[in-house]
């Protein structure tokens, strides 16, 4: 596995509004627990490729889940989690 992607899932970390930022943009009502096994498991599965690192961000695009995960490249923060527009 790229070191990228394993630092990212070695790495990564919430804010207590971050969980309530995503069910709100998702829609959902996701427990923190439910949003943390969920974004790992779209991190594990989604290729290196869709990776994306522009400014102090990484971008990580998974068609398939039709979401993108904003992350801190320097905190590997999740910052928000989008729909992706088809």
């Amino acid at each position: 596995m790229n070191t990228i992607k394993t630092e990212i899932l070695d790495n990564l970390c919430y804010t207590d509004l971050v969980y309530q930022r995503i069910n709100k943009k998702l829609k959902t009502n996701f427990s923190n627990d439910q949003i943390e096994t969920m974004l790992v498991a779209v991190l594990n599965e989604t290729e290196l490729s869709c990776f994306d690192k522009r400014g102090k961000n990484f971008y990580v695009s998974n068609e398939k889940n039709n979401i993108r995960i904003t992350i801190n490249s320097y905190t590997f923060r999740v910052i928000t989690v989008d729909r992706i527009n088809k």
